[in-house]
């Protein structure tokens, strides 16, 4: 016979002799699942375990519910984008690719009609351009209500 051979045959008495002994810390007359025990805190005639209700404190906030209020610090340092809109318009890519020095592209509004000031591409309000020394502003004519934005965001 082969050392293999002989390996193998010595390994699978080696199993067989496991598979069949039977657990030496396994006590025959013990109750075989947790039910049939007794359960802690029972009287030894009874096999029904005791049950008691869980009891809990009230959670308490140390600052009362009351005065909880949002914390607007989190939020005052991220920044936004905020831009005018004048106006708009749609054209083709051969409209576009057309476009050079002196072209002139017609937008949806009228003339001194007041344009979109949006935040992060929201509009929140509406405006006129202002010149404060030599640089370009706007004053705000009308601002969009939270209520009505969040309207529109959805």
């Amino acid at each position: 016979m082969s050392e293999q051979a002989a390996t193998n045959s010595a390994e699978s008495e080696v199993f067989s002799e496991v598979e069949m002994s039977p657990p030496k810390d396994i006590d025959k007359d013990a109750p075989s699942s947790p039910t049939e025990a007794e359960a802690p805190g029972t009287d030894e005639g009874s096999k029904e375990p005791e049950y008691r209700n869980a009891e809990f404190e009230p959670l308490e906030n140390e600052a009362g519910l009351e005065s909880i209020e949002p914390n607007l610090d989190v939020i005052l340092n991220i920044p936004v984008t905020l831009s005018m809109q004048i106006g708009k318009t749609r054209m083709t890519i051969e409209e576009l690719m057309r476009l050079n020095r002196g072209s002139v592209v017609k937008l949806d509004r009228m003339a001194g009609e007041p344009m979109d000031v949006l935040v992060n591409g929201t509009l929140i309000a509406h405006g006129e351009v202002v010149v404060v020394n030599d640089k370009f502003g706007i004053r705000l004519l009308d601002v969009i209500s939270p209520a009505e934005r969040v309207k529109k965001l959805r």
